[in-house]
């Protein structure tokens, strides 16, 4: 249930990527029959969002790796890794601050009600840290730069 750019970059061997933001429950289903589901993000949080999701839905086959890929990485477990590309928090930490130097620099060159916009997005941050959910970052995900591409011969087994 990692982002695409996350899967893309790092993902336990043999894993099906399905993001949290744009889970689809019966697909989950129909893909995993009666086998187990494990669900597996960078940390955990995110995989024990989906496990509620699912368990809502009434699938009682799913277990959330605890630790996420972290974890498995620390167990010395398989993975996948592509080099390349921006991961999701260094995007939305690019994408901030420059909204924040933009509205700073406007608001003193231009007009001081350019200020709000950097108010707006403090105010998103602190939003993001207090309930664990980032607007900037489920906006993010939805673009053409993030969405599932295979890695093909860039992928390497580690």
């Amino acid at each position: 249930v990692r982002t695409t750019m996350e899967h893309r970059q790092l993902h336990a061997h043999g894993a099906t990527l399905h993001p949290l933001q744009s889970l689809d429950i019966a697909q989950v289903k129909e893909t995993a029959g009666e086998r187990t589901i494990y669900l597996i993000c960078q940390s955990g949080s995110r995989a024990s969002k989906a496990y509620e999701q699912l368990a809502a839905a009434g699938i009682k086959n799913a277990v959330v790796v605890e630790g996420g890929t972290e974890a498995w990485v620390a167990a010395g477990l398989p993975v996948i890794r592509s080099q390349g590309g921006i991961s999701l928090m260094r995007q939305v930490q690019i994408a901030a601050g420059s909204l924040v130097v933009a509205g700073v620099a406007l608001g003193v060159l231009v007009h001081p009600g350019f200020l709000g916009l950097s108010a707006f997005v403090g105010t998103g941050l602190v939003f993001a840290g207090i309930s664990n959910t980032c607007g900037m970052a489920l906006l993010l995900a939805r673009m053409p730069w993030n969405r599932q591409k295979n890695c093909g011969a860039s992928c390497s087994v580690g």
